[in-house]
Parts: C-alpha cells; sequence; structure tokens
C-alpha cells in the first residue's frame, strides 16, 4: 500500500483514535502528573497504554487504574515503546515520556495534523528554575523546524501504519529519536506544531543545565558523525552514576561527622572530670589514663549505653 498524505478517508483521519505509549523506569514520584489529565481522552475512548522497563517504585502498580494496558519490557525507551506500539488499537500512536504533559487540545491538533502529514511533534517547554531551560526549549524547536528532527520530549505522534512500515524505532539504547526520525523523513517532513508540551527540566537541573546541554550537544555531533549509539549510551548515563557516588559520599561523610560530634558527650559519661573533681563510677577512668584503643572504646560506649544514653528521652517507648 503506498503510503501519503491522503491515506484513508478523511472522515476516518478526523475521528481517529489515538494509542497514548508511555515508556517508564521508576517514575511513581511524578507520573499522576501525566496520567491524570490522560483520563478525559480514555472516556472519549482513545487508548493509553505504559510500558516499564523493571520499576523499582511500585510505578507499575500505581498506573494500572489509570491506563488501559500494563506492560513490561526490557528495560530501553526503544524496545518499551515498540512494545506498546505492537498491541496498540488506536489507528495513531503518541509517544509520550513519562515526565512530559500534553497540551489540553492535543486530540483534535493530533488528528488535524496527521490529515496533512503522516507524522509531526508538538513544540516543547522545559520547566524548572534556571532561564537558560527557555533558551534550550526555544534552540530544540527551531532545530527541529529547520532540520525535521524530532526529539522524545515533543512528543512524537505518527500514523500507525507508517510506523510499521519504516519498521518502528530502532533497537538501540540512545537516539532512537533522531533514528525513527530519519526513518519518518523519506516518507515525508512532520507537522511541526507551534502549541508546546511540558516537560521536566530534571535531567538539566541534576546535571547542571549548560554541562547537560554540552553533554548533548556532544553526543548528537558525535551521533552524526557516525559513532555508535551504545558508545554514546555510556557516557549520557555517566554523569548520573557520577551524581549517585557523590551523594552516597557525602552522605557518608555526614555519618562520620554526627559520630565525632556524639564523642565528647560520650566522654562526659564515661568519667571526664567536672568541676566537682573526677567522676566516680565503675566507668570512671583517671584523666592521666592513656587514651584506649578502638576496642576498648568501642565496650566503653556500650557499657555507657546501657548506664545512661542522652537519646533514651527522646526514643518512643
Amino acid at each position: 500500500m503506498a503510503l501519503g498524505a491522503g491515506t484513508g478517508s478523511e472522515a476516518n483521519l478526523r475521528a481517529m483514535r489515538l494509542t497514548f505509549i508511555l515508556p517508564a523506569l521508576d517514575e511513581a514520584a511524578g507520573l499522576m502528573a501525566t496520567l491524570s489529565p490522560l483520563q478525559p481522552l480514555r472516556a472519549q475512548g482513545h487508548e493509553v497504554i505504559l510500558v516499564d522497563g523493571g520499576s523499582r517504585d511500585g510505578t507499575p502498580d500505581l498506573a494500572a487504574p489509570w491506563v488501559d494496558r500494563v506492560l513490561t519490557a526490557p528495560r530501553g525507551r526503544a524496545r518499551q515503546m515498540n512494545a506498546g506500539a505492537a498491541v496498540a488499537q488506536g489507528e495513531a500512536l503518541v509517544f509520550l515520556h513519562a515526565d512530559t504533559r500534553l497540551p489540553g487540545d492535543a486530540v483534535a491538533l493530533i488528528q488535524a495534523a496527521l490529515r496533512r502529514r503522516l507524522w509531526g511533534r508538538f513544540d516543547v517547554l522545559i520547566a524548572g528554575r534556571p532561564w537558560v531551560l527557555k533558551f534550550v526549549a526555544l534552540l530544540m524547536n527551531l532545530r527541529s523546524r529547520l532540520t525535521g528532527i524530532a526529539t522524545g520530549d515533543q512528543a512524537i505522534f505518527v500514523r500507525r501504519e507508517v510506523f510499521i512500515a519504516v519498521g518502528g524505532f530502532p533497537d538501540q539504547p540512545l537516539m532512537e529519536d533522531i533514528a525513527l526520525s530519519q526513518r519518518l523523513k523519506r516518507l515525508g517532513p512532520p507537522a511541526c506544531l507551534w502549541q508546546r508540551v511540558l516537560t521536566s527540566g530534571r535531567r538539566w537541573e541534576s546535571q547542571g543545565p549548560w554541562r547537560a546541554i554540552l553533554l548533548m550537544w556532544r553526543l548528537r555531533f558525535d551521533y552524526w558523525r557516525g559513532v555508535p549509539a551504545e558508545s554514546l549510551a555510556v557516557r549520557y548515563r555517566l554523569p548520573a552514576q557520577t551524581e549517585a557516588v557523590t551523594r552516597l559520599a557525602a552522605r557518608q561523610a555526614e555519618v562520620q561527622v554526627e559520630g565525632r560530634a556524639a564523642r565528647p558527650a560520650d566522654g562526659r559519661l564515661q568519667g571526664t572530670e567536672t568541676a566537682a573533681g573526677p567522676a566516680a563510677g565503675p566507668t570512671a577512668r583517671p584523666a592521666a589514663e592513656p587514651a584506649a584503643g578502638p576496642v576498648a572504646r568501642q565496650v566503653d560506649v556500650q557499657m555507657d549505653g546501657q548506664a545512661a544514653s542522652p537519646s533514651d528521652e527522646r526514643r518512643p517507648q
């Protein structure tokens, strides 16, 4: 079957049923902000599918009452979105990231766009405090118009038969949105809608906006040069892994500081001299006694804790 802008009757396109496909991984914290606005669309007969990639925070159970189907697939947005598309019932597919919200009239906008084009995307607005995020969104939208390449943050939509005809998303861990756009461009240019979706700026804020921008520019340039997506994915994940290690090290340092801050109080309980003279009792030590080793200090703390602990008064009974 030849594919073109006139495929299907105009009446069918106007009444086109949409399937919204959400790839998710540990998105429980902010998932409802995306799913709640989709409920009126479900009531109109449109379909919502969430494809989980192995969440450990209860994302599938949380989503179940709010979607038509919950699927599991190997981790990776390309694989997850392809899994959702394979069972979709709608005539058109809308690939929506779990941290992205559509405009209120999204269905009418998509249906109208697909009467003219085979596929398309929205402009994007990035939520977040840094002013530079507005500049990033402006560049993303401009670049997309100039190149005909869409990103996943822009909520790519496409007729289902067209998506099948180009083979769906390529099985790669990064830049799958760019690769799909390149495939779709061979059949026709995208409908670039001026209306905006709102996506989370957490990726830029967590890494630092300028650092994240430079990283993505380098990755896209290297992808254009032919560097394999697998190699790029390692570099893409490295900042997040480094940040996690840094947070863990900082927490360990805080615990050590708290432990050192608690030692003077323990020392007073163990017989530190006061204005009245040396403390008496079985745990008292002469002031001139050499400092005890680690094992002795541990025993002293345990004995003192049994006798009296400053935190006992705050501990629930």
